[in-house]
């Protein structure tokens, strides 16, 4: 089945395996971290395994799903974040990180995922922590992900203003011989010079690094991440235009940046070919909450779909995206 701008209540490895292969074009989701929270939703509730390496499991089996369901040319999001053993038995000795988001990431790897970037989520202004003998946890992790190199990103649509306007002059001063064999080139760097721009006239590529604010309470649910940090990933990696015949997506032209009055000029999408109908890329949460990334995704003009086991999270999810009726997964 192809549902869009639906939430669908059920656990989301069953309700991805209904899901028609290659129909969705971004996931961006926060799966519930290992013994963070309870949110009540019975024994199939992710996060209550025994052991961490269990949850790493069960989030790579959904993965397997969300690469199958994935276009080829689609990317998903992953925002994880960490926590302190208790026991040995949960996979650490006490007092240590569990590292789950690396043993997360390592497991994704190898089941042939490309990790494009692993974000950090800095929270401007992060819980304060009763701890005496570490420092205060500030920020979290947001991998971005991909089954194959050539997919959809559309850098013009989250381009920084330039820090300044001055031409570029000692960017490039490193000489090649200095760079190692996985060191970037310095070609781009050295054009820059030589035109005397201090960066692309659309604005810089953001750093990895997001300074936001932390989630906050939505109608009873207590893990939440705010909108500004799924609205990037969308922007970037939700095509606005599908084409209905060959499923591909319409990309930013790359052709020179024209400038009217001095003021560069947004370059447009370019069509497929196909002359057919267009509609906008599908954003999928397989684990919906409180419905965050499908209201930003209604908002910036894709289409959304949700999955999520708690009835009373779904319902929340669908009033703050403004969907239909209740979905339910199949048996």
């Amino acid at each position: 089945m192809r549902p869009r701008n639906v939430v669908i209540e059920g656990d989301a490895l069953v309700a991805l395996g209904a899901l028609a292969g290659d129909s969705i074009q971004c996931v961006v989701t926060s799966p519930p971290y290992f013994h963070a929270r309870c949110y009540g939703a019975g024994e199939a509730e992710l996060g209550r395994e025994a052991h961490v390496d269990q949850w790493v499991g069960q989030l790579r089996c959904v993965s397997r799903e969300v690469a199958r369901v994935l276009a080829p040319t689609g990317s998903y999001w992953l925002n994880v974040g960490d926590l302190y053993s208790r026991h040995e038995r949960l996979g650490a000795p006490p007092k240590s990180l569990l590292l789950a988001p690396e043993r997360l990431v390592g497991g994704l790897l190898a089941d042939g995922w490309i990790v494009r970037n692993r974000i950090a989520w800095v929270k401007a202004t992060p819980l304060p922590s009763p701890v005496t003998d570490r420092l205060t946890n500030g920020w979290e992790y947001v991998f971005h992900l991909v089954r194959q190199r050539d997919y959809f990103y559309d850098l013009d649509a989250i381009r920084l203003p330039l820090v300044t306007r001055r031409p570029s002059r000692t960017a490039a001063k490193m000489p090649q011989a200095a760079l190692g064999a996985l060191a970037n080139h310095r070609s781009g760097l050295d054009r820059l010079a030589r035109e005397g721009r201090a960066g692309h006239p659309l604005g810089r590529n953001p750093t990895d690094v997001w300074q936001l604010p932390r989630g906050r309470h939505v109608g009873g649910h207590y893990a939440t991440f705010p909108e500004s940090l799924v609205r990037r990933p969308i922007l970037a990696t939700a095509p606005a235009k599908v084409c209905t015949a060959c499923n591909r997506p319409w990309r930013r032209s790359r052709r020179a940046v024209t400038f009217l009055a001095g003021i560069a000029q947004t370059r447009p999408l370019v069509p497929c070919g196909c002359g057919a109908p267009t509609r906008p890329g599908v954003v999928l949460d397989p684990f919906a909450g409180s419905g965050t990334t499908l209201k930003v995704a209604r908002e910036l003009g894709r289409d959304a779909l949700g999955i999520e086991l708690h009835a009373g999270y779904a319902a929340l999810a669908r009033q703050r995206a403004g969907l239909g009726e209740p979905a339910a997964a199949p048996a």
